[in-house]
């Protein structure tokens, strides 16, 4: 159920997310498209203003030089035109070419094409032409900075903006100038907006902010997950550690049971070797209780990352040479030889004795515990210096570990299939507890193992600096 669940949440995620990059997508295309529609009516429009602002300069330059002749515009029109009547008559021409398009026309036919004689960059009143187009812009909603470049009919540049800047120049506009005009006489202006970008995905700016929103959720989405499928393994490896330790109990229980009975029975004989022989009996598998007990109370003292640890300057050497000797006898009892290689010349690091007793005595432990049946046990412990730091080496060549199992020794309660299976008693915690303590000396430990053939531990410890 839970992995249903995290599949249906996971595709409703992944499809809200595409549908917002869908819906972002067709706002900043529509953007676009109604940004280059304006702009194209903008430009448009600017040029026609630029015709027309030449008519009328032209028709003002005739009705002040030429005053004289316009008797035959006059008549034309039905104007009674006087040399004292010129401003009036100016008047009604500005009137005519605003209102009139029937005049405008006439005007064109007649006048216009005269003045596109002149030169075409003579003709081109920059000025006027960036106002037109920055007021036709703004009139169209687009208040932007732009860059212009202007083109004769042969494709030369005659004029540029002053801060001409390329940014942006593959998405120029083009608007043919003096369209009217013969097609030698024509010319271009190309716009650019170095800000175009921007200013298309502002729109999306709300749709990217909750797209944004909607990453952060599916991120928390697989944490939770995540953490729900964490918590549900260390369920199962908690189960399996109190079926585990409900068998270590177990033994021992019965055991120190069956010893009290046959105490308590007056019905049978008991020498004095019966005696010692039961008590013990009692009394090793006390120890052995008491032992399983103080594992468990360790571990829980030391997830509070508040144990009092007694550093003191230690010679390492010293200390595994001891572990070995105590630990030879098991060793031998199972059959098996320790072989010491400590050839750290310089040995002493700042320990806790009894904790670093132990680290070196589980590794060992795990050992005689994980032996092969077919080959006799042979421990290595050796010790050398590098780099400034203790290295202490622990190998065996017993069962080995599987490279699956190996990234998780170090886990609490976890413990090899082998292990689950009764066949070697133990808890899950050893191992955790020697990574506990290396940590909490400032070293670090790290396992290496071959299926079949064994396991190493190796142990960088930082040397004691006087």
């Amino acid at each position: 159920m839970i992995w249903t669940i995290c599949l249906i949440m996971g595709v409703c995620f992944l499809v809200l997310l595409y549908l917002q990059l869908k819906y972002a997508r067709t706002m900043i295309t529509v953007r676009r498209e109604q940004f280059n529609e304006n702009v194209l009516r903008s430009l448009d429009a600017a040029s026609r203003n630029m015709e027309r602002n030449e008519t009328m300069v032209y028709l003002q330059d005739v009705v002040s030089l030429y005053g004289d002749s316009l008797d035959m515009y006059s008549s034309s029109y039905g104007m009674d035109i006087s040399m004292s009547g010129m401003h009036a008559f100016q008047r009604r021409i500005r009137n005519a070419y605003i209102y009139e398009k029937e005049v405008l026309d006439e005007v064109i036919l007649r006048v216009l094409y005269a003045s596109s004689e002149q030169a075409f960059e003579k003709r081109v009143d920059k000025d006027f032409l960036v106002q037109s187009i920055r007021r036709s812009l703004r009139n169209n909603g687009i208040d932007l900075i732009f860059h212009y470049r202007v083109f004769d009919s042969e494709g030369r540049e005659v004029y540029r903006c002053p801060d001409y800047d390329p940014t942006g120049e593959e998405y120029s506009y083009t608007q043919t100038l003096f369209r009217n005009d013969p097609t030698g006489r024509m010319g271009l202006v190309s716009v650019h907006f170095p800000n175009l970008n921007r200013y298309v995905l502002e729109v999306a700016n709300t749709i990217f902010l909750a797209l944004i929103f909607t990453l952060i959720l599916f991120v928390t989405f697989l944490i939770t997950v995540y953490l729900v499928v964490r918590q549900r393994k260390l369920t199962e490896l908690k189960n399996d550690f109190v079926s585990n330790m409900t068998h270590e109990f177990k033994t021992p229980i019965s055991t120190i049971s069956i010893a009290a009975q046959m105490l308590s029975d007056t019905n049978l004989q008991k020498s004095e070797e019966t005696y010692e022989r039961l008590s013990g009996v009692i009394y090793s598998e006390t120890k052995r209780l008491r032992y399983q007990v103080e594992k468990v109370l360790q571990m829980s003292l030391y997830d509070g990352d508040n144990i009092a640890l007694k550093f003191l300057p230690l010679d390492a050497n010293e200390l595994i040479d001891s572990v070995v000797q105590t630990f030879n006898i098991k060793v031998v009892q199972n059959g098996g030889s320790i072989e010491t290689k400590l050839d750290a010349v310089d040995s002493v690091v700042k320990a806790d004795e009894m904790h670093f007793t132990n680290i070196v005595f589980n590794l060992m432990d795990n050992a005689v515990k994980y032996k092969r049946d077919d080959v006799a046990l042979h421990l290595e412990v050796s010790t050398w210096n590098e780099s400034g730091n203790l290295y202490i080496q622990i190998s065996d060549n017993g069962i080995g570990i599987q490279k699956d199992n190996l990234k998780r020794i170090f886990d609490k309660f976890y413990r090899v299939h082998t292990g689950n299976t009764h066949n070697v008693k133990g808890s899950g915690l050893g191992l955790a507890y020697v990574r506990k303590m290396v940590i909490l000396h400032g070293g670090k430990i790290k396992a290496t193992s071959e299926f079949g053939k064994g396991t190493s531990f190796m142990i960088i410890l930082p040397l004691f600096k006087k």
